[in-house]
């Protein structure tokens, strides 16, 4: 189990390898203009990395992986997600930390899912990408990039990496990855993590907000899970929704889960045909996870009568948990749990910071 701000008692020394391994997935930050018509279009990887004279400063050995083609991170999916744990896996020991290069679309929802498949996670895998290609003047990419590298290579003395999590790093701030959503389509500054401060700011130096970040077992093997259950589906709340259109995605045989998104602190319409609705789902063994529409804030179901009706329609509380780390942690619990109660107990638990208790 993770847990913040305390330090396992006698974790065993970490062997440093001094180098990091960057994978390139796609996304922005490796694209170039064609001079014909003037779109976006990947480059080759290696054309990426030359257009990075600052490598040459960096202390750390650098090794690439690139996917071929590069995806596009609208494509991202979960086949990819068990690609990317496989490839950290095997390469686990030959490196002290990972850098992947990512679209910015779904960047939140790979980081979250990484979050969870790479269970006691000891060493730093950064995601990490740009606005501007990495060969425009004006280009983000290259202080995220080295700066992620540098990130994904800091270590205590007895070897231990300092920030042994999944993370997003943009724009000078390294946010879990879990925590993490998309705030610009257009800024530099793209992500934000709204319900958990950030684990590290980098300016002149790094500072790191140590009580902040996870730290694992140390003396316990990470373990790789691939296996993800994709049937899930997010459904937002609002003034108006219709019972006929809900009825149809409720009853759907395939659905295991719902994250419903819910007015303020967790509240929903008191429509009888809705909370029935919800109830006969949930007694099917549908898991039904209630999280705000609100962009910070957590749901309290206990605070109104709207949020307890709710609660004893057997709807679980996602407390603080962003989209994305409630869609991708009931893939992965999905995928390793057929009992929707096991599934609903540990949706309540945060398994590796995602959620505030």
């Amino acid at each position: 189990m993770s847990y913040e701000g305390n330090t396992p008692q006698h974790p065993k020394p970490q062997t440093r390898t001094g180098k990091v391994l960057l994978i390139y997935t796609g996304g922005t930050i490796g694209m170039g203009c064609n001079p014909r018509t003037h779109a976006l279009e990947p480059l080759d990887f290696d054309y990426l990395v030359r257009n990075l004279p600052e490598f040459k400063y960096l202390e750390t050995n650098i090794d690439t992986y690139h996917f071929t083609p590069p995806v596009d991170s609208s494509d991202m999916s979960p086949e990819l997600w068990a690609l990317l744990v496989n490839i950290i896996s095997s390469k686990y020991e030959e490196y002290d930390g990972f850098v992947v290069l990512h679209g910015t679309d779904t960047m939140a929802y790979t980081a979250s899912a990484l979050s969870f498949m790479l269970e006691n996670l000891t060493k730093p895998v950064i995601l990490t990408g740009s606005q501007l290609p990495i060969g425009q003047l004006r280009t983000d990419g290259k202080e995220n990039l080295v700066t992620s590298i540098e990130l994904a290579s800091e270590h205590y003395p007895d070897g231990r990496a300092i920030v042994p999590e999944v993370c997003i790093y943009f724009s000078g701030h390294l946010l879990r990855g879990n925590r993490s959503t998309k705030q610009s389509a257009d800024g530099f500054n793209a992500f934000a993590s709204f319900n958990h401060p950030a684990l590290c700011d980098a300016g002149v130096n790094f500072n790191y907000h140590y009580h902040h970040i996870l730290t694992p077992n140390f003396n316990l093997p990470m373990t790789p899970h691939t296996t993800m259950d994709t049937n899930v589906i997010v459904m937002s709340l609002f003034p108006g929704i219709q019972e006929c259109f809900l009825r149809h995605v409720l009853e759907a045989p395939e659905l295991r889960s719902i994250v419903m998104r819910t007015f303020g602190s967790g509240n929903a319409p008191q429509s009888p045909w809705l909370l029935k609705l919800l109830k006969e789902a949930s007694l099917r063994g549908v898991t039904i996870v209630n999280i705000s529409q609100c962009i910070s804030g957590m749901v309290e179901m206990n605070r109104y009568d709207t949020g307890i009706h709710l609660k004893d329609a057997g709807v679980v509380s996602g407390y603080d948990s962003t989209v994305e780390s409630a869609v991708t942690k009931l893939m992965y619990l999905q995928g390793r749990y057929d009992d929707a109660q096991i599934i609903r107990q540990k949706m309540s638990c945060s398994l590796c910071g995602e959620i505030t208790l």
